[in-house]
């Protein structure tokens, strides 16, 4: 093992990055700059994206700069976003000074939160499956039951505001995360482009991912499995649906984009089949790919909270319900009865589904009307005003 390989398992970095982020911490705070992040630093997105965008028109007086992992760079290049780069000197000068701090994510552990910061914590989902303190057993790898509980109450103990998409969140979020502290019951920032869309951008959207005139388009967006891993931070995932059988029998009429968790760590190659599916696992923010989406197929991810919005057809493609509901992770509320849309097990069921499409009317189903009043009721595209406005105590 080398000495830069010994250097980084050891815990001397983090003791030295503490002590300087506590010490230029103690400097004045720059009362009108933000710092955004989301993903972990890796993405230009969700609701922290929305947030900047509304203050750099609404609020032009504030400085709004991005803390960002060195391999999104060329990313924030391509949007002229302005950022620093995590971990640099420029950034230990200027993140631990700035006032506000909006974030989607947990921040590494060994970084405290200085006197005087204001720490706005987004979240990133509706929960339907069990989080934070909720997880009876964690099986996820580098951490244990009681760790990852204590890490969790570390964190929330920063947070100055969380924002909660609904009271069904805040309920949870408070329970979950041990937070004791002021809750935005906002909707969220990010959904508000889907009650304000264009038909302009959703044509800019499909001419940028090289959807065909005339093709519908079937979204497919899956979440991580907490025990199938490589290490830490990288998930493993296999198709359960054959592709090639999916291109032959739908691909005349859909085009099928692939949407991989940001966790998983596969890089697929769909290039044989001829822009019938296209992979957006790195395209910056789902919420363009929801706008010109006419289905989701997904299973335990919150992006069907976010994709009912439109009020357009779910297909929840649980293969192992029973192994995630019963072993891994437990839910909420029971899934199978309050589903927005039809689960299938099996690929012959999903594609079943599929070539029955047009019997899905989420605009004639009693079960999608409850779920959209219980879920998405604040979704009037003004969040981000409501969360901005209360941060910022305007």
């Amino acid at each position: 093992m080398s000495v830069i390989q010994k250097l980084k398992k050891s815990s001397l970095p983090k003791r030295i990055f503490r002590i300087a982020f506590r010490l230029i911490g103690l400097l004045p705070r720059k009362k009108r700059t933000v710092f955004f992040e989301s993903f972990h630093a890796r993405q230009y997105s969700d609701s922290p994206r929305a947030i900047y965008e509304y203050m750099l028109e609404h609020h032009p007086e504030y400085e709004l700069v991005w803390s960002i992992d060195k391999r999104a760079e060329q990313l924030f290049k391509t949007h002229g976003v302005p950022y620093v780069k995590r971990f640099t000197p420029r950034w230990f000068i200027e993140f631990p000074r700035a006032k506000y701090w909006v974030n989607n994510v947990r921040l590494p552990g060994w970084m405290p939160k200085p006197p005087g910061t204001i720490y706005v914590q987004t979240w990133h989902g509706t929960p339907l499956k069990k989080l934070g303190l909720d997880i009876e057993m964690v099986h996820m790898p580098g951490t244990d039951t009681d760790r990852y509980r204590k890490n969790f109450l570390s964190e929330s103990s920063k947070w100055d505001f969380l924002v909660s998409p609904n009271p069904y969140s805040t309920k949870i979020f408070k329970r979950a995360f041990g937070y004791k502290g002021n809750v935005i019951e906002s909707g969220y920032p990010r959904n508000d482009l889907l009650t304000n869309f264009t038909e302009s951008e959703v044509r800019t959207v499909r001419e940028t991912l090289g959807i065909p005139e005339g093709k519908k388009v079937m979204l497919y967006a899956p979440t991580w499995r907490d025990h199938e891993f490589y290490e830490k931070g990288k998930y493993k995932f296999e198709f359960q649906f054959d592709l090639e059988q999916w291109r032959e029998q739908f691909s005349e009429e859909w085009v099928l984009l692939t949407r991989m968790h940001y966790l998983i760590a596969e890089n697929f190659d769909f290039s044989g089949y001829d822009g019938a599916v296209i992979d957006v696992s790195g395209y910056p923010d789902i919420r363009d790919l929801y706008i010109v989406s006419d289905m989701l197929i997904t299973d335990y991810s919150s992006v069907f909270f976010d994709f009912s919005v439109l009020n357009r057809p779910i297909v929840f493609y649980m293969y192992d319900l029973d192994q995630y509901r019963d072993q891994l992770r437990g839910f909420y509320f029971p899934i199978e009865n309050e589903a927005p849309g039809p689960i299938v097990r099996t690929e012959e069921e999903l594609f079943d589904v599929i070539r029955n499409a047009g019997q899905l009317q989420p605009e004639n189903s009693e079960v999608y009307r409850k779920f959209r009043q219980t879920f998405t009721s604040l979704e009037d595209g003004h969040a981000t005003e409501r969360v901005v406005g209360t941060f910022l105590g305007k």
